[in-house]
């Protein structure tokens, strides 16, 4: 009876323990590169836009957010996560972006109009450096593509794009120039679409 009884203690101590570790264990934190944005319905007439997967460096492809600080040149964030790995939240706040400014319908996964071209736009990030409490640096170049009813290439446009975004200190201050760094460049790439709409022999956007 007495083992049994001292069984039973240490049982529930461990269980005490164990209850004591979960409530003292940090909570991860959630962040999105996309703002929120109202929905609307685009015309049939409006612009259609194909935004392939985003090609990047191998090491953002992750849900933790990747870092530079004082401390240590390269730091993975395990506490600290985008809502979808990165190279997901990239392609999905870019694709929101450029759709929102165009006023366009997102082809990439079906829907074409056939009597309309398609604007296919392939981007690349070459470049991304979050610093806590300093900035986030991004360089893109993109290729755009106008394609016909039959699929022929009509039009063709090749960007490059490189900015800082300043952030204040601690982390949901970098995700949140992240958050604002991303929408600038969706909205370069946007304008990059209207001047080819607009003009075969258009430009980038100084």
């Amino acid at each position: 009876m007495k083992l049994t009884r001292h069984a039973t203690a240490l049982a529930a101590l461990a269980m005490v323990a164990v209850l004591a570790g979960c409530a003292t264990r940090p909570a991860v934190r959630y962040y999105s590169l996309a703002p929120a944005v109202i929905a609307t319905m685009a015309p049939a007439s409006a612009l259609q836009v194909e935004i392939p997967p985003i090609a990047l460096p191998e090491r953002l492809v992750r849900p933790q957010l990747v870092v530079r600080s004082a401390s240590a040149p390269v730091d993975i964030l395990d506490l600290h996560r985008w809502a979808a790995p990165f190279d997901s939240e990239l392609h999905d706040a870019l694709v929101s972006g450029i759709t929102q400014q165009l006023g366009a319908i997102d082809v990439t996964t079906g829907g074409r109009l056939a009597s309309q071209p398609v604007y296919r736009i392939a981007v690349q990030l070459r470049q991304w450096d979050a610093t806590v409490d300093s900035q986030v640096q991004a360089s893109f170049s993109w290729t755009i593509r106008r394609l016909d009813s039959t699929g022929m290439v009509s039009r063709t446009l090749a960007c490059q794009w490189s900015q800082a975004e300043p952030v204040g200190s601690g982390i949901a201050a970098l995700a949140q120039g992240a958050q604002r760094l991303t929408s600038r460049a969706a909205q370069s790439m946007a304008t990059s679409v209207k001047a080819l709409d607009a003009d075969a022999a258009a430009t980038c956007p100084g």
